[in-house]
């Protein structure tokens, strides 16, 4: 791999599977050190040496603002600073508007937004400093057209759009760049609790045809904790195979 990201020090949360894993690895492979954080810590101490040399596996409840600060100051010193933070941290609890519970909703609402604001602000107080930084939030197209049974999750990941342009334009003047991803119907373990027939269903709405890949979203991430996007900042970059457009 090219390297693209040489030097750069990268935390990811929610990456002990799924799309984030695949992100911290894509980083890896870039030339990035990695922090890659998840909730289960044993998970994510596994990822990390299934990745190798140059990345940490730390616990971490984005939810948590002691976590998360504890977070970011370890990554700090392991890393000797901070270039990229991934918000990639997320949960479901899908069910109808008659069958969702208060908790179920709170539940997905302090995940995604809480947690992606404790990272921006974290990270962006060391980024400040710096003068650079690249924070990539992930957001959903769920967040985009809404999806029956998600009313928690498609707010959640509207706000982070939101949330997103808020932080960007506050940043901007100090070199942190603050940018969102879209992910459509991809490949994970969280796509593999649909049903056969939704899942089928679903992908016979995207144009191209088909689910995408984790890899293809991280080599979206890997862009825009690079050079090659150094003047985009607020942007929402939709990996969707079309699906809502």
């Amino acid at each position: 791999m090219s390297g693209l990201l040489e030097g750069r020090r990268a935390v990811v949360t929610g990456a002990a599977q799924g799309i984030g894993l695949e992100i911290a690895r894509s980083l890896h492979e870039h030339g990035a050190s990695v922090v890659l954080a998840d909730l289960d810590e044993a998970r994510a101490v596994e990822a990390a040496a299934g990745i190798g040399e140059r990345a940490l596996g730390l616990g971490c409840d984005v939810t948590s603002e002691d976590d998360v600060q504890r977070l970011v100051d370890r990554a700090t010193e392991y890393l000797g600073g901070l270039d990229v933070l991934v918000n990639n941290a997320g949960i479901t609890r899908d069910a109808s508007l008659k069958k969702m519970t208060l908790e179920d909703f709170d539940a997905v609402v302090t995940v995604h937004l809480r947690g992606t604001w404790l990272g921006i602000r974290a990270a962006s107080a060391v980024m400040r400093e710096q003068k650079s930084g690249s924070i990539i939030n992930l957001s959903s197209m769920s967040g985009k057209v809404g999806n029956p049974g998600q009313t928690n999750y498609s707010a959640a990941k509207a706000g982070v759009v939101g949330m997103t342009k808020a932080a960007a334009k506050e940043l901007a003047h100090h070199g942190v760049r603050v940018n969102a991803i879209q992910p459509g119907l991809i490949k994970t373990p969280m796509t593999a609790a649909m049903s056969p027939e939704a899942f089928a269903a679903t992908e016979a709405t995207i144009p191209m045809r088909r689910a995408g890949e984790p890899a293809e979203v991280a080599a979206v991430v890997a862009f825009l904790a690079s050079d090659l996007s150094s003047y985009m900042t607020g942007t929402v970059l939709e990996v969707s195979g079309g699906r809502g457009m």
